[in-house]
């Protein structure tokens, strides 16, 4: 039994619906808080876990909007009030986790924080932990650090980091320089990357002391960086802090923490990469979840539902059922079929990636009803 690292405190951003995966993932029931592996648990509930050895259940921070507030302390009952952080509307992923850097910085000045996402699946939950307590190592020096990690297939669907030289730090057992960040690539070129070993998977972890992390965003985006200090400074203090978010948090600057602390940080030289030899995915959409759970065996049925009622013969694919008909898929391959109350999605493995284009219509024809 391994001890919680004593400076570091967990970030679990939770916002987000998931669009790739509609109708299953909605405004008010987002991926993360769906059971998408069987385990019994939410996405969400699953990462906790996950990170409480790392840092004990007083030292993990939640950011998520108003209006999931009581389904994330409901999934986290042992969350402190706290440490869950709210936000007044949707502002991406650097104001998410600008604004926890803030507020805990405020609270302890030497603090390291960890930035991990409330909806993807690791497996390989004790590699995940050594991996964690490298990267921190590598914070204590003054880097940000994210953890890569090690593709096992030509995957098209992420984002990848490009290693540069390798870093020494004491009792890190990996580590190195990113060079580069690189956007989702054609199949070939993904080919390349597997066979180079010099690229890791990106999968949007990133490790620092909230000081450098917050010296990054002054440097990148100094608007950005003073409406989240303005919100820190208000933000204990239970009769500011509503007002100051609605005053605030909506003209805050819409932007990953990719591009503004990472990509610019790893142009300094002050961004590290950590490999992480565990199974990861973001499940970010029906292809990757049929994927996920068949095992990637492509001739069988996935089914989700607790009360799924389905006759299958001949198909695979996925089939998610949150209704009580009866479906009967006959002869059909690779199909992904979400059957609830209000919206039907049929469609193809192949054409997962599709799905947000029907959301984008949804909302453009006024229908934001179903989503």
């Amino acid at each position: 039994m391994t001890s919680p690292i004593q400076d570091f405190y967990a970030v679990i951003p939770a916002g987000g619906i998931g669009s790739r995966l509609w109708p299953l993932s909605r405004a008010d029931a987002p991926k993360f808080l769906h059971d998408l592996t069987g385990s019994g648990h939410s996405l969400l509930r699953d990462t906790w876990d996950r990170l409480v050895p790392l840092t004990g259940p007083d030292r993990i921070a939640v950011v998520t909007g108003r209006a999931h507030r009581a389904a994330v302390e409901a999934e986290l009952p042992g969350i402190a009030d706290l440490n869950v952080f709210l936000e007044s509307e949707p502002r991406e992923s650097a104001a998410a986790i600008g604004l926890a850097a803030a507020i805990l910085h405020r609270r302890d000045p030497d603090v390291i924080i960890g930035s991990f996402s409330a909806d993807h699946v690791i497996r390989g939950t004790r590699v995940f932990e050594f991996a964690v307590r490298d990267a921190v190592k590598v914070a204590r020096e003054g880097y940000i650090c994210t953890i890569g990690i090690a593709p096992t297939e030509p995957a098209i669907g992420f984002g990848y980091i490009k290693k540069g030289p390798e870093l020494v730090v004491e009792r890190a057992r990996e580590a190195a320089l990113v060079e580069s960040f690189v956007e989702k690539p054609d199949l070939e070129t993904a080919k390349a990357y597997l066979a180079d070993r010099g690229y890791l998977w990106n999968a949007g972890m990133f490790i620092a002391k909230a000081s450098v992390l917050l010296e990054e965003l002054a440097a990148n985006e100094p608007e950005l960086h003073a409406g989240l200090l303005e919100l820190a400074e208000a933000w204990d203090d239970r009769d500011r802090r509503g007002p100051a978010v609605d005053r605030i948090w909506p003209r805050l600057k819409k932007i990953a923490i990719d591009y503004a602390v990472a990509e610019p940080a790893a142009r300094r030289g002050r961004l590290a990469v950590v490999p992480g030899h565990f199974d990861w995915d973001d499940v970010g959409d029906f292809a990757s979840l049929t994927k996920l759970i068949t095992n990637g065996r492509k001739n069988d049925l996935a089914v989700l539902g607790p009360n799924a009622r389905v006759l299958s013969d001949a198909a695979s694919g996925i089939l998610v059922s949150q209704t009580s008909r009866v479906i009967s898929l006959v002869g059909v391959q690779d199909i992904v079929v979400v059957d609830t109350p209000d919206a039907l999605l049929v469609t193809t493995v192949q054409h997962a990636q599709r799905v947000k284009g029907v959301v984008e219509s949804l909302k453009l024809n006024g229908q934001g009803d179903v989503l």
